[in-house]
């Protein structure tokens, strides 16, 4: 049976945006300024970025490691590297992980462009907040329109999926990543412009100590574990298209930096605007789809053509960060139906897709009026996917896979790949990064997880 050649990103930039957007989604743009505003603003950012050091970053590059070396899809990279330990098994959690967060993740995606289109045509003008509120839980509760939604994203997804690495996945980074900069510039501009915004720029930028406890270290903690997409199968896979010359440690680096940078710039684009209009910062995950509508509206009310760009560009950034996810989700999925059954690519896709669709449609209504039978133990099915997957699933995995490189898989094979066989001068780096994933990830983790689970 001939070997199905590997594919490859092209360029260095290619990998660098390409596994940044990958990382880069709803969880800066959506989650860590709601994190933000709960857990005391500037200090929370502080322990995020050291988190992000300690822990985010050794482990991502332990997904390098396993990716780049086995040059497979996430299921079989782990078998390779891991060989008979029953540890290797992990790589298909790790591709059911993302492929039930791909699942539901396109509903949320669905809702961002939802949002797009009420901004062009004019349906998030002129409303008070229980306006916001009413309109979020109505179109939410549909049975039909955030189905659409979910379709449609799910198909532009399977459009880029389907031409490929390089002409799929490498050129639409390098077409988005760019676009959400320039978007997230032009928005964080408006924001710090407007009456009062310094408060919402001191809350994030000075920190106030004595807001510092054991929440905030493990909201901190976790926040940089889902920024960075760890251990939803997407780095591994990305990983593998990783040629033998690319620097993981540095990679690993520039794209937590990338991650950060994007997190805080939402941040400097959201909060200035709240305090402009007396909104509380920790409004919850409810901010950017009931909250923010309604502080656009005040902050530019003077200006309600420029309230109503800013608002149109706000859902475009939103849809690119998950759009830029939502493909990398994917790709996990269908590099495992097309490596594990020898499909062609396109199928492959197509079969991802399709699943995705019935997934996302069930997620989707048990939100609606026919929800309640669509419930596990008394939780929407959306909700189960959610609470599984991001604090059962995801902290196991990651958790595993530091024991795995850092107890079970040979320190030379870890320390070739990390090193690149030698030609990089890194080997005292080598022995931190090693320390990190034995002893100081392993412990973050599990202490993040058994908190999720109100065991401490």
């Amino acid at each position: 049976m001939a070997k199905l050649e590997r594919a490859s990103f092209g360029s260095k930039l290619g990998v660098i945006l390409a596994t940044a957007g990958s990382a880069v989604g709803l969880g800066n743009v959506w989650r860590f300024p709601y994190m933000t505003g709960q857990n005391g603003g500037a200090v929370f950012i502080v322990i995020y970025v050291g988190c992000v050091l300690l822990l985010g970053i050794p482990c991502m590059i332990s997904e390098f490691i396993i990716g780049r070396r086995a040059q497979a899809n996430t299921a079989r990279a782990f078998r390779k590297v891991g060989g008979t330990n029953p540890l290797s098994y992990i790589g298909y959690m790790s591709v059911l992980t993302g492929f039930l967060i791909t699942g539901y993740y396109a509903v949320v995606s669905g809702w961002c462009l939802q949002y797009i289109w009420a901004s062009l045509i004019g349906q998030l003008q002129g409303g008070d907040p229980s306006f916001f509120t009413n309109y979020f839980a109505t179109f939410s509760q549909d049975a039909v329109k955030p189905i659409f939604w979910t379709i449609l994203v799910l198909f532009i997804a399977f459009f880029v999926i389907a031409h490929g690495v390089r002409d799929g996945i490498e050129r639409a980074s390098k077409l988005m990543m760019p676009t959400l900069f320039v978007l997230l510039l032009v928005i964080v501009g408006a924001a710090c412009m407007l009456p009062d915004a310094g408060k919402g720029i001191e809350f994030l930028f000075k920190p106030d100590w004595s807001m510092i406890n054991g929440d905030v270290f493990l909201g901190a903690l976790g926040q940089s574990f889902y920024s960075m997409s760890i251990a939803m199968g997407c780095i591994c896979t990305y990983a593998s298209y990783f040629s033998k010359q690319t620097n993981l440690t540095t990679s690993a680096v520039q794209i937590g930096v990338i991650d950060s940078v994007v997190a805080i710039l939402a941040g400097l684009m959201i909060f200035p605007a709240a305090f402009s209009v007396g909104v509380n910062p920790d409004s919850g995950p409810s901010l950017i789809f009931i909250t923010l509508p309604n502080v656009f509206q005040q902050a530019f009310s003077a200006m309600p053509a420029v309230g109503y760009l800013i608002s149109l560009l706000f859902y475009a950034l939103l849809s690119m960060a998950a759009l830029t996810s939502l493909i990398s989700l994917h790709e996990v999925s269908t590099a495992f139906f097309q490596e594990e059954f020898r499909m062609p690519r396109r199928s492959a896709a197509l079969v991802v897709t399709l699943s995705c669709i019935v997934m996302g449609a069930v997620c989707s209504l048990s939100l609606g009026s026919s929800g309640q039978y669509l419930q596990l133990f008394g939780k929407s099915l959306f909700d189960v996917f959610d609470f599984v997957t991001g604090q059962l699933f995801l902290p196991l995995v990651g958790f595993l896979t530091c024991i795995l490189i850092g107890w079970f898989v040979p320190h030379k094979m870890v320390r070739d790949e990390f090193t690149n066989q030698g030609t990089l001068h890194n080997v005292r780096l080598f022995h931190v990064y090693l320390f990190l994933v034995k002893y100081v990830c392993p412990l973050c983790i599990l202490w993040i997880f058994l908190h999720q689970l109100d065991l401490i």
